[in-house]
């Protein structure tokens, strides 16, 4: 059992979700938002209200943390300003701290919107070039190549998992390739900390789909072994679905709406107002 680990964004679905399962892995679970306060802390959790684009207060969150799980920051595309701030710059004060006080592991939600340009005919693996499809994914691309830079030089450990899907349901065409249930994410977050060594590793967030256009052969050296597959709600979705253009980057590129989103402009609130029904 770990001493300590501290988890960043708790207060946002997947990190909420990982907290009951963290605490039961650490003798201390330490989590952190910008909420005031969250519901249902764990015997052996705390929380503290931080704002992770303070370095001060990431140095004081990680003092004597043996792991830490990073979701922390804007989850949609967002102004430059924004994302700069809370994507960017907190990544750096996580790693930078986190070597400070010697923390072995980092396991950090990264996004496929980081490769979201690519096209979803290319089977693309985790060696893909970097292709971001918003501001919000070329933070991603950032944080990776922070976490690479910092296992090359200082021998930070990172697994970065390239979320595709976690909305917990099955909502559309899309995400019968690139959905993650939630027990798979909690899964992979387990095995990316139970693993004996990563370096930096990288690995898609997805589960067992049979659509999946992604190869996430590498992430079985963690343990991985997602138990969900989207395919047990094709049927439904598809007699519901309008046919795909295969003219649009939407329907064609892995980053899907965001592929198409307009740069700074949040792509949830687009996805939200084309689902309003008139």
């Amino acid at each position: 059992m770990l001493k300590k680990i501290v988890l960043t964004g708790a207060a946002g679905r997947l990190g909420n979700i990982c907290r009951g399962p963290l605490s039961a892995m650490c003798e201390e679970l330490v989590s952190t938002d910008l909420a005031e306060s969250i519901r249902d802390l764990a015997a052996n959790e705390s929380y503290v209200q931080a704002d992770v684009g303070d370095a001060d207060a990431v140095h004081a969150l990680l003092e004597g943390a043996e792991m830490v799980v990073h979701f922390g920051s804007i989850a949609d595309e967002a102004p430059w300003e924004k994302i700069l701030h809370s994507n960017l710059l907190s990544a750096y004060n996580i790693w930078e701290s986190a070597y400070q006080h010697g923390v072995r592991r980092i396991v950090f939600s990264s996004s496929i919107h980081a490769v979201g340009m690519h096209s979803k005919h290319d089977f693309i693996g985790v060696d893909a070039p970097h292709r971001p499809d918003t501001y919000y994914g070329l933070a991603k691309c950032f944080a990776e190549d922070l976490a690479s830079l910092y296992w090359d030089k200082r021998g930070l450990e990172t697994v970065a998992m390239r979320i595709a899907s976690a909305a917990g349901t099955v909502g559309n065409s899309r995400a019968l390739g690139t959905w993650q249930s939630d027990a798979d994410l909690v899964q992979l977050v387990e095995k990316s900390i139970t693993a004996p060594t990563t370096g930096f590793t990288i690995v898609y967030g997805v589960s067992n789909n049979d659509r999946a256009c992604l190869d996430n052969s590498g992430a079985s050296a963690l343990g991985y072994r997602p138990k969900d597959n989207a395919e047990d709600f094709a049927k439904e979705i598809l007699a519901n679905a309008p046919p795909q253009n295969n003219q649009d980057p939407e329907d064609m590129c892995h980053g899907g709406p965001f592929a198409v989103v307009p740069l700074g402009e949040s792509g949830v609130e687009m996805i939200k107002r084309r689902s309003v029904k008139v």
